[in-house]
């Protein structure tokens, strides 16, 4: 099941996505289901509802049209793994770590599909970087690696766009002032939910005004979902709508020679096999 946030003339509407791509209000269907997809997630079994509506919309509808937004507009957290495919670890001189570099990004950060995202004008070397993201499903804490996979509710592609001129070139490294300028977490385009997906065997790529930059597979994560999740619970709490970035593959532009940073008027395109194709355009900081 594909699930979406479509900005309509209604307001923003919790959409499934049909085979055809058209989307069917799932809100219409089913008054008692929530207006946001946070909310579903929440909601005792709203995922099965959500699904029952769906059923039910996808030969009648009601079909709405829209700009798709980010399908979790306003998590309580969004969590991002570093130095998690072992080729990208290698490729920027860094050592494969022995458990997980955690960072995070604010929700101010999360943007949504052709949403803009702008560069500072104190950021002066910004990279790209495709990522897996996971949508948390239901509250989890001090969670077994074997149950893990429960707690998810799907996966969706992100961009953990990347000010390198910040994150490391600030006295004693700034991960988090290089990582969450705002507009810096584009995810989207559509939640596609955990039952369709293997999330470790999935190609993984990042187009850059069309010329393929990264292309991977998440079979080359150092640390899968299951792990992730394990290791993160058994110190805070993962609430329903929270999202991880698990790390980017190789071919970040700030591993290039000459290094690419992004500029105003490129577009960036991350394409996960199952998950659908997340762009968005870069544009200069207005005054």
């Amino acid at each position: 099941m594909r699930l979406a946030t479509l900005q309509t003339s209604n307001g923003p509407r919790v959409v499934g996505v049909a085979l055809d791509g058209r989307y069917v209000d799932l809100c219409e269907i089913d008054p008692k289901l929530p207006t946001c997809l946070k909310g579903i997630l929440e909601a005792e079994q709203g995922l099965m509802a959500a699904a029952s509506a769906l059923a039910a919309g996808l030969t009648k509808g009601p079909f709405v049209t829209g700009k798709l937004l980010a399908p979790i507009a306003s998590p309580s957290k969004v969590i991002c793994i570093g130095l998690n495919y072992r080729d990208h670890a290698i490729e920027t001189n860094s050592p494969i770590p022995p458990e997980p570099v955690v960072f995070n990004k604010f929700p101010q950060a999360v943007v949504g599909p052709d949403d803009n995202v702008v560069l500072p004008a104190v950021a002066h070397e910004v990279d790209y970087e495709a990522e897996l993201v996971v949508v948390i499903g239901k509250l989890a804490r001090r969670v077994r690696k074997e149950d893990a996979f429960k707690y998810v509710a799907g996966y969706m592609p992100g961009n953990d766009v990347s000010a390198r001129d910040w994150q490391k070139g600030r006295p004693g490294g700034q991960w988090l002032l290089g990582k969450t300028p705002d507009t810096f977490a584009p995810t989207g385009p559509f939640l596609t939910t955990a039952d369709e997906i293997d999330p470790h065997n999935l190609r993984i790529q990042l187009r850059l005004n069309g010329e393929t930059m990264q292309d991977s597979s998440t079979k080359e994560l150092i640390f899968g979902v299951d792990e992730l999740i394990a290791h993160l619970s058994q110190l805070f709490a993962l609430q329903p709508g929270d999202l991880i970035f698990t790390g980017t593959p190789p071919g970040v532009g700030m591993a290039r020679t000459p290094p690419v940073w992004i500029k105003p008027g490129d577009r960036m395109e991350v394409e996960i096999e199952g998950l659908g194709i997340l762009s968005n355009p870069v544009v200069a900081e207005s005054n």
